[in-house]
């Protein structure tokens, strides 16, 4: 009696395994859904383990599978790693609408590095949706200046990856850098918003690395670094449509901290807007030695409006004066084009061109740039740079 009762026992436990799965799914295939796995939309209660039972679901079928995110705000307490390795799925889409929450006390995650981290992901589409980094409280640790507060979470991460999309994403308040691509491939971001106070610490709206094949366009970033920060081993990064402001503009660098490091080549950034940003387009490298470079770079049809430096090549950082005072930037700069580029500066400086005693900058071409400061024309400054002017430039006498 026992022994029957056991089995009918265990049968029914299955059936309700497999009524909770075909629940999650929902109709028309693999379809899961986080709140039928358990996930609550309250803002209060761990979600963490509805949202790897779902990528685990997703990751194990077969064809295109969407996690499903519904309205409501679901509390991710822990990180997650989503790993693409083994995955069955041929796309996995997480389809949201929704805010997903990390934790307001900045010390139940600590020094946890990533958030929600995607590696070695092929064919990821995340479309919709609100990343709540709830970064204010870290923010406030970091600016009060008595130390002891950890460095920060970056909210989405891809490291690894290739065939990923990112669509109407938006990600609020991260504690840290907002989305990070780390040794990816094929990767389109598309009508993102990344929104994050202009005194936020190290809140960098997107930073590409290591990566090739990057286009991110129609983006709206307002953070309080890079608006998208450009590291070393990046080819082929288109970047279009982006309205960068408050932030510190689109940065290549910094390059050249370590001795080896691989180059970035074949950079665009075109038809953009940079309003009260500290920098617009700006290339810069530490002032130390360093075999590596920057090839092939346009920037072309840019607004400024109030932008600190709306062009600026900077290759003797060194914060705090540490470890390269004194030294030279080994990071050779060449064919840097400036097409198109107008509007206002913040500073009488418009154009400032600082290039490497050793290795100066060449192939620098500016054409038809307007600038102006105080509603006069603005100034320039150029060292070691090397070059050509085409078309009507206003700071002029540069190059």
């Amino acid at each position: 009696m026992t022994y029957k009762m056991t089995i009918i026992s265990l049968l029914l436990s299955l059936s309700i395994s497999l009524i909770t799965l075909t629940s999650a799914k929902g109709v028309g295939g693999n379809k899961y859904n986080v709140q039928a796995l358990g996930a609550r939309p309250d803002g209060k209660t761990d979600s963490t383990n509805a949202f790897k039972a779902a990528w685990t679901a997703a990751c194990g079928s077969t064809g295109r599978s969407t996690i499903v995110i519904p309205t409501g705000r679901f509390l991710v307490k822990n990180k997650i790693i989503f790993s693409g390795r083994g995955c069955k799925s041929s796309r996995v889409v997480f389809s949201i609408t929704g805010t997903i929450l990390a934790p307001s006390d900045y010390r139940v995650l600590g020094d946890s590095g990533t958030w929600l981290s995607f590696e070695n992901a092929d064919g990821v589409t995340v479309s919709g949706g609100v990343f709540d980094g709830q970064g204010d409280g870290l923010w406030a640790c970091k600016k009060s200046g008595h130390g002891g507060c950890p460095s920060g979470l970056t909210t989405l991460g891809f490291t690894n990856s290739m065939n990923i999309v990112l669509n109407r994403v938006t990600s609020l308040n991260s504690q840290l850098y907002h989305i990070v691509f780390n040794g990816c491939k094929n990767v389109k971001v598309q009508g993102v918003t990344v929104s994050a106070s202009g005194t936020s610490p190290n809140t960098d709206g997107m930073h590409v690395q290591m990566s090739t094949g990057v286009t991110i366009l129609n983006s709206k970033i307002a953070t309080g670094d890079d608006c998208i920060s450009i590291g070393a081993g990046t080819n082929g990064l288109w970047i279009e449509g982006v309205h960068c402001g408050p932030g510190h503009g689109i940065s290549i660098g910094s390059l050249g901290k370590e001795q080896n490091e691989p180059g970035v080549q074949n950079v665009t950034v075109t038809t953009s807007s940079f309003t009260n940003t500290q920098n617009g387009v700006r290339i810069k490298s530490w002032g130390r030695p360093s075999n590596g470079y920057v090839r092939n770079v346009l920037f072309q049809h840019l607004t400024m409006v109030n932008s600190q430096n709306p062009i600026i090549i900077d290759q003797k950082y060194c914060p705090g004066n540490k470890n390269c005072p004194g030294q030279v930037s080994g990071v050779r700069i060449s064919d840097a084009t400036y097409q198109d580029i107008h509007g206002t500066s913040a500073t009488p400086i418009a154009v400032k061109l600082d290039c490497s005693s050793k290795y100066h900058c060449s192939g620098i071409k500016l054409q038809d740039v307007q600038l102006t400061y105080g509603n006069k024309p603005a100034s320039a400054f150029c060292a070691n740079a090397i070059g050509t002017v085409s078309g009507s430039v206003q700071p002029s006498g540069c190059l």
